[in-house]
């Protein structure tokens, strides 16, 4: 990146003369991965390397920012934690200025975009998604991440992750979002299971052994659970699997009933039989967040309209 001249940054009171403008994307980096051997590898420079634009980062600042801690980690000092946000907000707006003046060409893009989502969501969106990228953005690639990691907010903010793909329960309010479609449920049995020859009763249903998706694993209750607790009844779970996507083998191989959302149910209906739960079971609106210092980042606008398209030609019927 290009130096300037005279930048005040973040009200330090020294001359900066031609400052290297790498050296705040290495900070915030560094801030971030508070590991100076993580931070070179994301930075694609050698750690001789950085420890040298640290030191730089040392004097302009006039604080040592980040100080041993442990086997090869880093705690940032008071300094530079305060620091960190509006780094953030800089370095973002510098790419927002960038990137508004060329526009997003997806056809000439080779950006890696980071969706992060449970299973059922990356089922939904990644096939249509895939398709739309080879066709229009061939060069750009595309990360899949869990949504079950901690810090998102912090992902988010760091520019770890583009989007978010989650239920509005479980979205964090620091980032603007919008509904991408309201989910509801249907059971799946497998193909010639005696039941699946006519509609569920709740008796029958609670009868059956059933298998659960518990995304954080282990867990043998679930929204199924609630609602049949608020009209007095019980079932079996006999399997828990941390994905959704084993369910179609499990409920093939045995006599076992899935309750699950339908917009993942609609890609099996070649495997299993599709029923309608025999109570009402409350829905949930999924929606797509992302970062509010990357809402006019043309990319990331093309983007969420690809995601918006594959919803709309998703749609169940």
């Amino acid at each position: 990146m290009d130096t300037i001249h005279g930048l005040d940054t973040y009200g330090a009171s020294m001359s900066l003369g031609r400052f290297d403008l790498n050296l705040l994307r290495s900070l915030d980096v560094l801030l971030v991965e508070r590991n100076v051997t993580r931070a070179a590898a994301r930075l694609h420079l050698s750690q001789p390397a950085l420890s040298s634009q640290l030191k730089q980062l040392r004097a302009l600042f006039n604080d040592p920012l980040l100080v041993p801690s442990g086997p090869r980690g880093m705690l940032p000092t008071p300094r530079a934690l305060a620091l960190q946000e509006s780094l953030r907000d800089y370095l973002a707006q510098l790419t927002a200025l960038v990137v508004e003046q060329k526009g997003f060409d997806p056809a000439a893009s080779s950006r890696t975009w980071r969706v992060s989502a449970a299973d059922s969501a990356h089922s939904v969106v990644a096939p249509g998604l895939l398709r739309r990228l080879q066709a229009s953005a061939p060069a750009c690639r595309l990360a899949l991440l869990p949504s079950s990691q901690q810090n998102l907010p912090e992902l988010m903010s760091s520019n770890e992750i583009d989007l978010l793909l989650a239920p509005s329960t479980s979205m964090p309010e620091s980032l603007k979002c919008r509904e991408l479609y309201r989910e509801s449920f249907v059971c799946v049995l497998r193909k010639g299971h005696p039941a699946a020859k006519k509609p569920l009763s709740l008796d029958q249903f609670c009868e059956m052994l059933h298998a659960l998706t518990s995304p954080s694993g282990g867990g043998f209750e679930g929204v199924v659970d609630e609602m049949l607790a608020h009209v007095g009844r019980r079932r079996r779970v006999m399997v828990s699997t941390p994905s959704f996507l084993l369910l179609p083998s499990l409920v093939e191989a045995s006599d076992l009933v899935a309750t699950v959302p339908r917009r993942v149910a609609q890609f099996w209906t070649n495997r299993v039989a599709l029923l309608a739960p025999p109570l009402e079971i409350e829905g949930f609106s999924m929606q797509m967040g992302w970062h509010p210092r990357n809402h006019a980042d043309p990319g990331l606008r093309w983007l969420r309209e690809q995601v918006q398209s594959v919803v709309a030609e998703t749609a169940c019927t």
